[in-house]
């Protein structure tokens, strides 16, 4: 099994209960060809770059889930005839974990190795 997460764009005029339904469908899909599902994380309403189906916002959710690759195109098919979706994508995730933010570099904070010796250490 692969782990892959779903970026769904959903239309806007969409109710929460037809959303919901869209990301239930995906979930059973993945359980029912043996997959494990992870989380979904609604990112909400947002504005969109570029007009799209006449659309200039949409709701977005990101679905985190693990199962073969025929699955997935199961997924994928399903989600391009359904109504209320304007745009998908899937992508594997990386195996080596979460990506970490990376850490906050201070203009006064300095490694010892970086400093110059004094002149009581030998310069």
């Amino acid at each position: 099994m692969n782990p892959y997460e779903v970026l769904l764009l959903l239309d806007p005029d969409l109710p929460e209960e037809g959303q919901a339904e869209i990301v239930d469908r995906v979930r059973e899909n993945v359980e029912r060809g043996g997959g494990t599902w992870e989380r979904q994380e609604p990112w909400g309403r947002r504005k969109l770059a570029y007009e799209i189906n006449h659309q200039t916002d949409g709701y977005y959710h990101l679905l985190e889930f693990q199962c073969e690759p025929a699955t997935l195109d199961e997924i994928s098919r399903v989600l391009k005839i359904t109504d209320g979706v304007i745009r998908h994508m899937a992508v594997r995730r990386s195996q080596t974990g979460p990506a970490r933010p990376l850490a906050a570099v201070t203009p006064s904070s300095q490694d010892e190795s970086e400093t110059e010796p004094t002149a009581e250490e030998g310069a």
